[in-house]
């Protein structure tokens, strides 16, 4: 299992609630520092002024710009960070329209424990990997 302090998650999503709930589930059980954005703009604000996330989630349905939009712009300009799409517009991977790119994916909704395991997933391939965190602004 991977270590969980000092990985730094972000996450994007326009609903407050589902917003600040996810961060709050992912920094007391998960023991991750997360910081919040409301949607893909501000995600990438955050992005360009902050230290590189170690794994993004971001919802797929937001206004301003788009999670699809935003998970485009990421995989081009920051490569290196793994990407977990939500949405409750899908109910499972297999019903996400083709060219999301993501590295793993969840409907809103399932149990909170699989976040958790996707999460350190995402973070234990990258290090295995032989990918580090970016210690520069994104």
């Amino acid at each position: 299992m991977t270590d969980r302090t000092n990985h730094r998650i972000l996450v994007v999503d326009d609903e407050p609630i589902v917003r600040e709930s996810t961060a709050m589930f992912l920094a007391e059980a998960g023991g991750y520092e997360v910081s919040t954005a409301n949607h893909g703009l501000d995600a990438l604000l955050h992005l360009n002024t902050s230290l590189s996330p170690d794994v993004i989630v971001s919802d797929l349905n937001m206004p301003h710009m788009s999670g699809f939009e935003f998970l485009s712009v990421v995989r081009h300009r920051f490569p290196w960070i793994p990407v977990l799409a939500l949405s409750g517009a899908f109910p499972s991977a297999d019903s996400v329209p083709a060219g999301v790119i993501a590295d793993a994916f969840l409907s809103k909704g399932e149990d909170p424990v699989k976040l958790l395991d996707v999460v350190a997933g995402l973070i234990q391939s990258t290090q295995s990997l032989g990918l580090r965190r970016q210690s520069i602004p994104a």
